[in-house]
């Protein structure tokens, strides 16, 4: 009688296995973001013994900086370290997402074919294959959220406080790495409060807040050393500054709001988590099991709203609301068998969901194929090598990290020099602004200049107007990246 469960949960691991191996793979050809340059050199200036906000401009919290420095300093400092520890932390979220289902979902025999769907609705997401193996904080982030919240779960009929304690530390060691996870502390807290079955509620609550205490240690240190720096780059910076120079923001922000419309992937989870949660909340199941479902919509309603109000946005922050969505489609698709064919064998709803998702996932790959990648970023760093420049380099941040050259101060946020603060301002964020770095070009300082991810910059036609062709005797173009060099006497 066990053989064929062996069998059946070998589909399963089939499932997780080929996913690892698929965002191992995505991580070390495709995954690539823009702004995935300045939390690398972060983590790479960190090495070299400096620290956020008080040694340069780093405008995010700082956790998954200090964990990619770590992983660097046992495998090399290079974007494939960090992309392999982001992939297999992606990995592991989807399946602390899939076990959940495999354990708790309250049908028993429909757990196993309803963990292979959260799988393909999770896993195979475009922004999570996509995003999750770069060196930004969403690997970190979304298997953070994910654990925090299977420890609450535990939480809540476990007279102990050990697994309140886990859930407030990793919810935390969440917030700590990506501010886009702020919401999900809060959450988890007043759910395991409100919720709770066994054991003080007063001792959990507790157990909660003084274990994500220490999931702020870094943050608290970087305060006590510099509380101006800190409250600048992971409040000011995020609230006041991130729209300056960008007259389109929230145009583009309605954009990213109305993009759902457009992807197959997006109306399909999100139509089946809003149908799995009416269902859900009806549903012949205990009071625990469909408070956890309610637990699942509070946390992505929660991450939705707050990741909308804030400006500007792009349409990968919103997959920390993915692994909760989800669960709740979990229950749609169970819901969609009992209703339309009762008699049917457990497993055939799942198929046209994930159908659909897989499908979208080779379109959005597909569809990618001719992006900047880190081979890109590699071949303009090669070159400049091979130029050998006289002075001073300046650069995007994606290749600062790949040259290793000494970074000018000031110039580890290269999105930074779009303020024009106080001088005093500027010099205590360890900012220059963008007057400053073309007057710095005019005079000569520089024996290189770079140009390529920052298409802000070249949208304004900043090559032109600051006169490199005249200012520089050789030029080169490297794919997209544009090399001046040699100063014209």
């Amino acid at each position: 009688m066990q053989k064929p469960d062996v069998a059946k949960e070998r589909w399963l691991a089939a499932c997780l296995l080929l996913l690892t191996a698929g965002l191992l793979i995505e991580s070390q050809t495709q995954s690539f973001t823009a702004d995935e340059g300045y939390h690398l050199v972060a983590a790479q200036s960190i090495l070299h013994g400096k620290r956020p906000y008080l040694d340069f401009c780093f405008p995010q919290s700082p956790l998954n900086a200090y964990w990619n420095a770590a992983w660097m300093s046992i495998f090399g400092d290079t974007w494939r370290t960090a992309h392999v520890a982001a992939a297999l932390l992606t990995a592991l979220a989807v399946v602390l997402t899939a076990g959940y289902i495999r354990r708790r979902f309250p049908v028993p025999e429909w757990r196993l074919p309803l963990a292979i769907a959260a799988v393909f609705l999770f896993g195979l997401n475009s922004k999570v294959f996509v995003c999750g193996p770069v060196g930004q904080a969403y690997g970190i982030g979304l298997f953070c959220i994910v654990a925090a919240f299977r420890a609450a779960v535990r939480a809540r009929e476990d007279d102990r406080i050990l697994f309140a304690g886990a859930a407030g530390l990793l919810a935390s060691a969440a917030a700590n790495s990506s501010l886009l996870t702020a919401p999900v502390p809060i959450v988890l807290l007043i759910w395991i409060v409100v919720c709770n079955r066994a054991g003080s509620k007063g001792r959990k609550a507790a157990a909660f807040v003084a274990c994500g205490a220490v999931a702020c240690t870094p943050l608290l240190w970087l305060f006590a050393h510099g509380p101006r720096q800190t409250i600048f780059s992971v409040i000011e910076y995020q609230g006041r500054y991130r729209l300056v120079d960008w007259p389109g923001a929230i145009a583009h922000d309605a954009g990213v709001m109305l993009s759902p419309l457009d992807s197959s992937q997006a109306l399909v989870l999100g139509l089946l988590a809003v149908a799995g949660l009416l269902f859900a909340r009806k549903a012949p199941w205990d009071r625990a099991a469909r408070s956890e479902f309610s637990l699942c919509a509070w946390l992505a309603g929660a991450e939705i709203v707050f990741i909308a109000n804030g400006h500007p946005n792009f349409p990968q922050y919103y997959m920390f609301a993915v692994p909760f969505l989800s669960i709740l489609a979990c229950a749609a698709m169970y819901a969609a068998a009992v209703k339309l064919a009762a008699s049917a064998p457990p497993g055939w709803p799942v198929v046209v969901p994930c159908l659909i998702v897989f499908l979208a996932l080779g379109k959005a790959l597909y569809e990618r194929r001719d992006y900047e990648s880190w081979q890109d970023a590699e071949a303009i760093a090669r070159k400049i090598r091979e130029i050998r420049p006289s002075g001073p380099v300046l650069a995007d941040d994606a290749i600062y990290f790949l040259l290793r050259y000494p970074i000018p101060r000031g110039f580890e946020l290269s999105d930074s020099h779009k303020l024009d603060l106080d001088p005093a301002t500027m010099k205590q964020m360890h900012l220059v602004s963008k007057a400053e770095v073309e007057r710095q070009i005019r005079s000569g300082y520089y024996g290189l200049v770079e140009t390529w991810a920052n298409e802000a910059w070249k949208q304004d036609n900043w090559i032109d107007d600051v006169g490199l062709p005249k200012l520089y005797s050789r030029h080169v173009e490297v794919g997209e990246g544009d090399i001046f060099w040699e100063k014209v006497r």
